[in-house]
């Protein structure tokens, strides 16, 4: 109890709380509706292009996210989005139609964004200095705990296909309603001058912080791509149904693994030789596994390992923004590493199902190993030349 009469304790125990549980719906919810609609016939493009709608929601809502904030605090924007989630998640089994889902999962994305920015920039502008790295590597840990485990609730569309979406709801309900015991806050960091500035404070972050958003954009991407797509993927290469949830699961498993130990790595190391040793490692896991997939387990331990090294690429990204960026425009620069993971979720889905479509002999994984290697390189190539300007 000593735990919890320490307000900011529970204020932060609170938030990781509906990130995480708002990580577990999402990470349920992409391989879930693939598994329905190649069941049902969808087309792989057709299935990863709607797979977008909740990073359309999410990259719609983000330009006018900051204002609301600003004048209405930190809790009603948690409530808005949460509320949003749980109901769309809740009506999901009303009426199946591509078209219905579609709108559901911009919802969806709305209210995750949404959720997301006020939680996060409530951690970051009320922590500790000292304790704000370790404070968004937890954040980060929990996010990716809760969309672990998503995939796994995917087996409970074998008692019904209405029953996973139903639990996920219940349990957004479940964190959503701790909010009510938190006091409302305004960010102190989002007022001042920079308002007056327009969208010139936007440029001026991409100017300064653009290389950290690659971190955010390939997790995006990994995220979208190999819940939304791999399910789709797998199933035309004869994997059961059963072990698709389990390797997803794994590869999230691997970034809870390394969270914080990267996150600490980072710190002494530098977080861009940690983004961009992470990048190639991965890539060469991946091309590895495209010649492994004649075994189910070598392909989930190639995702576990894939995991422990660009898993936490979103946090990374986010404390590698807070490096180059000037201290008054990191809430602007974290609004951008919201965008870039949402511009990475919107490609991943539609790029992996054309890529499905067009071609046809070679891996899907060969897509995602060629795509962290070109990050790789832009880290290596560029990253120089930011460290001097950082210094």
């Amino acid at each position: 109890m000593t735990y919890f009469s320490d307000y900011s304790k529970k204020r932060f125990t609170i938030l990781v709380l509906i990130v995480s549980i708002s990580g577990l719906s999402q990470g349920m919810l992409l391989p879930l509706i693939s598994i329905i609609f190649e069941h049902d016939g969808v087309s792989s493009a057709l299935n990863g292009l709607h797979a977008t709608g909740l990073y359309i929601g999410t990259l719609l809502i983000s330009p006018f996210i900051e204002q609301p904030l600003r004048k209405w605090g930190y809790k009603p924007i948690i409530l808005i989005g949460g509320a949003l989630v749980f109901i769309s998640l809740f009506a999901f089994p009303l009426w199946q139609s591509v078209t219905f889902w579609f709108i559901l999962r911009l919802l969806i994305g709305v209210g995750d964004n949404a959720l997301h920015f006020a939680t996060q920039t409530w951690i970051t502008s009320t922590a500790d200095h000292k304790s704000l790295g370790k404070g968004m590597a937890i954040y980060g840990l929990s996010f990716s705990t809760g969309f672990a485990i998503g995939p796994l609730m995917v087996r409970l569309i074998e008692i019904s296909e209405a029953l996973p979406f139903i639990a996920s709801s219940i349990l957004c309900l479940f964190a959503w309603s701790f909010v009510f015991f938190l006091k409302n806050e305004k960010p102190e960091r989002l007022t001042g001058d920079l308002n007056a500035r327009g969208w010139q404070r936007y440029k001026m972050a991409i100017l300064f912080g653009w290389l950290a958003f690659l971190g955010p954009f390939v997790y995006g991407f990994l995220e979208s791509s190999l819940n939304a797509l791999f399910p789709v993927y797998a199933l035309r290469k004869g994997f059961e149904v059963g072990i698709i949830p389990i390797i997803l699961s794994v590869f999230t498993f691997g970034g809870i693994v390394t969270q914080v130990p990267l996150g600490a790595l980072g710190d002494k190391i530098g977080r861009r030789n940690i983004l961009m040793l992470g990048s190639f490692g991965a890539a060469l896991i991946f091309g590895v596994a495209s010649f492994l997939e004649h075994s189910q387990i070598a392909v989930a331990i190639a995702f576990f390992f894939a995991g422990t090294l660009v898993g936490s690429m979103f946090s990374l990204g986010i404390t590698y923004m807070a490096d180059l960026t000037p201290k008054e425009l990191l809430p602007t620069g974290n609004l951008l590493c919201g965008i870039a993971l949402s511009i990475g979720s919107l490609t991943g889905p539609f790029l992996g199902g054309v890529y499905l479509e067009v071609v046809k002999s070679y891996s899907f994984l060969l897509l995602v190993a060629l795509l962290l290697l070109a990050v790789a390189i832009v880290l290596l190539v560029f990253g120089r030349a930011k460290q001097l300007q950082a210094k």
